[in-house]
């Protein structure tokens, strides 16, 4: 009786160290790097516009110069470039002001009064009273 007691508390004991083992990392120097990410294609078609775009300019320089050199008197016309995309202006929700309190005003949403001390008018500010994945967002009267 005495003996399977004893037997059993060693092979408890040994599953519980060779559990409490784990590999040593033999070669520490060597480090698995990762793989530079590959190009996708619309990484490449923008490249490949942008390069477009830079020998269109490049064309169009070289043609007013030569219209320059040919016509020494007069002066080239303006290059027009393409303007950038312009993003659509959300409308915002306006505060309304709290009667007698400067600096405070009434939120669009809930009409909870908030503190927009030292906030020129016009700036787009967050309603505090709504937590940011909500993203309530008022101008400033």
């Amino acid at each position: 009786m005495m003996n399977l007691r004893l037997s059993t508390g060693i092979a408890a004991i040994g599953c519980v160290l060779l559990a409490s083992c784990y590999p040593v990392n033999e070669h520490p120097r060597q480090q698995r790097r990762p793989k530079a990410p590959d190009k996708t294609a619309a990484a490449q078609d923008a490249q490949k516009l942008k390069e477009q775009d830079a020998l269109k300019q490049k064309e169009q320089d070289a043609q007013a110069q030569s219209n320059l050199n040919a016509n020494p008197g007069t002066t080239p016309p303006p290059i027009e470039k393409p303007k950038p995309p312009v993003e659509p202006k959300r409308d915002y929700a306006i505060a309304n002001k709290v009667p007698g309190k400067d600096g405070f005003v009434f939120s669009p949403y809930n009409n909870k009064v908030v503190d927009v001390r030292d906030i020129p008018t016009g700036t787009l500010v967050q309603d505090p009273t709504y937590p940011p994945a909500e993203k309530k967002y008022f101008r400033v009267p």
